[in-house]
């Protein structure tokens, strides 16, 4: 599947449950939720997927986790926040460069209107 048909299913997927639950819960109960949405989709992904980290060819897990790993090309951090921080969005850039990949989704479920709580980024 093409990156932005990803990023479109995984939207959408998540407006659905953003829609059913409403801002204020927990971001594992967004987690969960969002990939019962993403199997009824048929899209492949990987929960809390590890990532090493290289340092001068040795690769250290440090215990950092991706919350979702989408068809092993989108990086997907969801939180449950009142606002977003710069640190969200540098976080989910330090997975994307860690892993080589280049398109990640920072979804905030604490949002009136989930349209409001989403980050795309890219790197090259």
């Amino acid at each position: 599947m093409e990156v932005n048909k990803i990023t479109e299913e995984i939207i959408g997927a998540s407006i659905d449950v953003h829609r059913e639950l409403g801002p204020g819960l927990l971001e594992s109960t967004y987690e969960q939720c969002l990939c019962y949405e993403l199997k009824l989709r048929n899209i492949q992904f990987l929960r809390q997927y590890n990532l090493p980290i290289s340092y001068k060819n040795l690769k250290i897990d440090c215990g950092y986790r991706l919350d979702l790993l989408i068809e092993d090309k989108v990086v997907v951090e969801l939180k449950s926040v009142d606002k977003l921080l710069p640190l969200h969005d540098t976080q989910l850039l330090s997975y994307l460069k860690s892993g080589n990949w280049n398109v990640g989704l920072l979804i905030n479920f604490n949002v009136p209107v989930l349209k409001q709580g989403i980050h795309r980024k890219i790197i090259n």
